[in-house]
């Protein structure tokens, strides 16, 4: 954690950054400066939620995902379509909440990049005054002219230039990678920037907490069923077990498994075998975030950055957190006897 008193904005770290790279043409730099900025305008809005008409609620549609649109969903949703790729870095622009993706001007710019967000996870949740946050990745373009294709947004994680979120809780914080280690910044909203706060962010490599609704244990698999009860009861004789943590809003249980390690699980169901979170918007940039930090990111047959994904709305099974537990829940979804209930 940086010492009090640190002024290091963001925007500083971002070029600090871009100085490792004397190539750089600078897309990539305010490619994220503009995230950061989306994230601020955002986060006014769901400060306020509460006291503003209009802002609570749903908007009494469905999503693509076949969820219900809250007022913040859209407002955010329109908020980091207006604020990025303004100055022609991206080419395309994917939203959990837009069916197909959005195709950028670049006739001002490179239209090097594509990002791809989750303008609010967690949306459910806003009515109960409980965090949420925003998702967001960055892709390299990988086709060389004419319009953008399907193979710009289907890389796997293992592409990803850079990877974020930003968490709306008691204060806003800006956490992101660009594979140079993980740092967060706390939004000062006297003076309206992120300032670092979280320098170079290391997971504990054994979970202390894990997170995950219970509520589902009828659905889930038995080696799934096995495997909770290990991790709450201990493995070994010796082994208290963990505690259990759940918010519900994969933001901020990631958040806090970050810090202070733990684990996240959101595994497939008998008559889901898909899982539910999706591969794009939420499991690989938070992958990367976790193996960034010294964590591990796992469909429970390997790791989340491996996955190619087939489709932009893909969803995945997730076991997300310290390294060593996860990498034991990924031994233990392999022992068939498990798998077997035996």
């Amino acid at each position: 954690m940086a010492p009090a008193g640190n002024l290091m904005t963001v925007e500083s770290h971002i070029l600090d950054l871009q100085r490792m790279h004397p190539s750089a043409s600078g897309d990539f730099t305010s490619l994220l400066n503009d995230i950061s900025f989306a994230a601020k305008i955002i986060s006014r809005e769901v400060g306020r939620a509460g006291l503003v008409e209009d802002i609570l609620g749903s908007t009494g549609e469905e999503n693509v995902q076949g969820e219900i649109v809250q007022k913040l969903d859209a407002y955010a949703n329109r908020t980091m379509l207006r604020c990025l790729g303004r100055r022609g870095q991206c080419c395309l622009l994917a939203s959990e909440e837009m069916e197909t993706p959005a195709v950028q001007e670049v006739s001002t710019g490179s239209g090097s990049y594509v990002v791809v967000f989750d303008p609010l996870d967690g949306s459910s949740n806003i009515d109960a005054n409980v965090s949420i946050g925003t998702i967001f990745s960055i892709y390299r373009r990988r086709s060389l002219g004419g319009p953008p294709d399907d193979g710009d947004l289907l890389q796997p994680g293992s592409e990803l230039l850079a990877a974020g979120y930003v968490i709306y809780g008691s204060s806003t914080m800006f956490v992101y990678t660009t594979g140079h280690g993980v740092h967060g910044f706390t939004l000062d909203p006297g003076i309206g920037e992120f300032l670092l706060s979280h320098e170079d962010i290391r997971m504990p490599f054994a979970a202390g907490m894990y997170s995950v609704n219970e509520g589902y244990e009828p659905h889930w698999t038995p080696a799934v069923r096995e495997i909770v009860r290990r991790l709450k009861y201990g493995r070994h004789e010796n082994d208290p077990g963990l505690t259990s943590r759940y918010i519900g809003s994969l933001v901020a249980d990631f958040h806090r498994n970050l810090l202070y390690g733990g684990v996240f699980l959101y595994p497939a169901q008998a008559d889901k075998p898909e899982g539910k979170l999706r591969l794009l918007y939420e499991a690989a940039p938070l992958a990367m975030i976790a193996e960034q930090a010294g964590g591990y990111a796992s469909s429970g047959l390997g790791p989340i950055l491996e996955i190619v994904p087939d489709a932009l709305h893909q969803r995945v099974p997730l076991y997300i957190g310290s390294r060593e537990t996860v990498l034991w829940i990924e031994k233990m979804m392999a022992d068939p006897g498990i798998e077997a209930g035996l």
